[in-house]
């Protein structure tokens, strides 16, 4: 193993464990020693690294002409796979479903070609979870089961995210023991690796889950404990799903102070210039307005 291809797995096992920021130092580096030897898929390689970093971290947007330079190019199928799935994640994260659908089947396409089942099994996910924002449901529980085929043994925080979501989306479709048994098992399988930033999405899961069977002082205490990790590990997209879920809690056990202290912090955090959201959200129906994947 070169030692580019070292820092990329080492970069990979960071990225793995939560660890972003350390995950992109270690690709920069990997594609400055590439450029230095001359060797330009290699770089290109560790660029689509570093871009699928800074996607995540919310600056993706400098990346997304260069990753579609690369699927032009076309200098290397493992390339234009990690290029076209990253472009997709980054359009995920805009909410612009269907040219993220464009670019996650390019990725599937070339995943197949390949023959790389842990990313046959990572785009059949991306897919589902695009299919689950635009509530096509049972489409996104098909390709979320294929995925669970296709996923290596030896990659479990990958298959905890799927199952995760799967389990979420059996449970908005009301088929409550599969749900739960998939998204215990994907909490106990991130808490075993480490997880940590990951552990904050099957227990979102479980504290919408916890909702819909009223069960509101377990869906509380998932709730809270996202709320305080979150919060410590910036994850920002789980505090801002969280205060729907705990205002909604709250608003469903009686306690409207305590619901709108919630929705006032959702809402001034970020919808600054929303001041009617708190009132709107007390007289809803919250778990009908939140999709958790979208």
């Amino acid at each position: 193993m070169s030692e580019t291809e070292h820092l990329r797995h080492e970069a990979r096992q960071a990225r793995d464990a939560g660890q972003l920021e350390l995950a992109e130092s270690l690709y920069q580096t990997a594609q400055r020693l590439a450029e230095e030897s001359g060797d330009e898929c290699a770089a290109e390689r560790s660029y689509c690294g570093r871009a699928s970093i800074a996607i995540e971290l919310g600056r993706g947007e400098e990346f997304l002409s260069e990753l579609r330079q690369v699927l032009m190019r076309n200098r290397d199928n493992e390339n234009c796979f990690l290029a076209a799935y990253n472009i997709a994640r980054a359009y995920e994260i805009a909410k612009a479903n269907q040219k993220a659908l464009f670019y996650a089947r390019i990725a599937r396409d070339r995943a197949r070609v390949l023959d790389r089942l842990e990313w046959q099994a990572s785009s059949h996910n991306q897919i589902g979870n695009l299919l689950l924002a635009e509530s096509f449901f049972e489409e996104a529980c098909g390709e979320y089961e294929q995925a669970l085929t296709l996923v290596p043994q030896d990659s479990p925080v990958r298959e905890a995210l799927i199952k995760d979501n799967l389990g979420y989306s059996l449970v908005v479709q009301k088929r409550y023991d599969e749900g739960f048994r998939l998204l215990f098992e994907s909490f106990r399988m991130l808490r075993k690796a480490g997880a940590r930033r990951y552990q904050n999405l099957p227990r979102l899961s479980l504290c919408f889950a916890y909702m819909e069977i009223g069960r509101l002082d377990r869906a509380v205490r998932h709730g809270r404990a996202v709320l305080e990790s979150a919060g410590a590990l910036g994850d920002v997209e789980s505090v801002k799903n969280v205060l729907y879920l705990l205002g909604e809690a709250a608003n469903l056990q009686g306690d409207f102070d305590l619901a709108r202290s919630y929705f006032l912090r959702l809402q001034s955090e970020f919808y600054p210039n929303a001041d009617y959201l708190p009132d709107f959200l007390l007289a809803i129906d919250v778990r009908k307005l939140v999709n958790l994947k979208a």
